[in-house]
């Protein structure tokens, strides 16, 4: 399905039904917008994991503006105000009042910005494996120069500079960094999943060869009234678990879960922990 809104054109796709129904009665379930990482990759990497969160809410999965399946456009529009934006025209295309959070990485800064934006339209908030602020950048690149290999020290300078230039050099990224990501790293099942995505490296470059260098929302944390699960990963290279803590203290009231044995790619890592930590504080909310 497609979604056209202020100066772009928003692929969403749906999982689950708002209504559950039962002999006696009708339960609402919540709506879970669920935000994709990357920049430079799409919804897809989301699924099929989160499926089975379907059960308990209906998820609304979408590809940021020109990522994925949603219309491409200037690569200087592929910003995080304009995909917070985005997300708050999607919002109102859907007609709905709130909606839970749930975003991974980029898109864990993503649903942070726009629950601080628009507190009151925001139900529940799940940032996964995150940061707040650019210092991420600095840890990641001093952690790689530490432990990577020439060959992902050589590939990860067009992350830090924003080079990318192609899909297939992106795609190449993600799999030679690979067992950072993951410490369950599998090289045939991560190229099976990768031929899913879509990939856009002048987002990717957009991205981390310019806006990320100056991020930095911690100051508007605590304007989030939502209850708020943050969830970080033990052995995370780039988004390491003391930027989850950090976030969980300046959100009132926000509850902390650290999945051990995880790297940054914890759907791959740990998905039965990850879905039973957003499970239990759905159903507690």
């Amino acid at each position: 399905m497609r979604a056209r809104i202020r100066d772009t054109e928003l692929y969403f796709d749906v999982e689950g039904s708002e209504l559950a129904i039962a002999t006696s009665h009708i339960q609402q379930k919540p709506v879970f917008f669920v935000i994709h990482g990357g920049p430079g990759v799409d919804h897809t990497t989301c699924r099929p994991v989160l499926s089975p969160l379907s059960e308990i809410a209906q998820l609304v999965y979408f590809d940021h503006r020109g990522h994925g399946r949603s219309a491409r456009g200037n690569p200087e529009t592929y910003t995080l105000d304009n995909n917070v934006e985005d997300l708050e025209a999607l919002r109102q295309h859907l007609g709905l009042e709130r909606i839970g959070l749930l975003g991974f990485s980029y898109g864990g800064m993503v649903a942070l910005a726009y629950a601080s934006r628009y507190p009151r339209h925001v139900s529940q908030l799940i940032p996964v494996v995150t940061a707040a602020d650019s210092r991420f950048l600095a840890l990641a690149q001093a952690k790689l120069a530490k432990d990577g290999t020439p060959e992902q020290q050589a590939i990860a300078q067009l992350l830090w500079d924003g080079k990318f230039e192609s899909e297939q050099q992106l795609q190449d990224y993600f799999q030679l960094l690979g067992p950072l990501y993951s410490l369950t790293f599998d090289l045939d099942k991560s190229m099976e999943a990768w031929r899913r995505v879509i990939f856009n490296p002048e987002a990717i470059n957009q991205a981390f060869g310019g806006f990320l260098r100056t991020y930095d929302i911690r100051a508007d944390l605590p304007q989030i009234c939502a209850p708020t699960l943050v969830i970080g990963a033990e052995q995370d290279w780039i988004c390491p678990p003391q930027f989850s803590e950090e976030i969980a203290q300046a959100i009132p009231k926000a509850k902390l879960g650290i999945i051990p044995n995880s790297g940054h790619s914890v759907r791959a890592d740990a998905p039965e922990k990850l879905l039973e930590l957003i499970s239990n504080f759905v159903k507690g909310v």
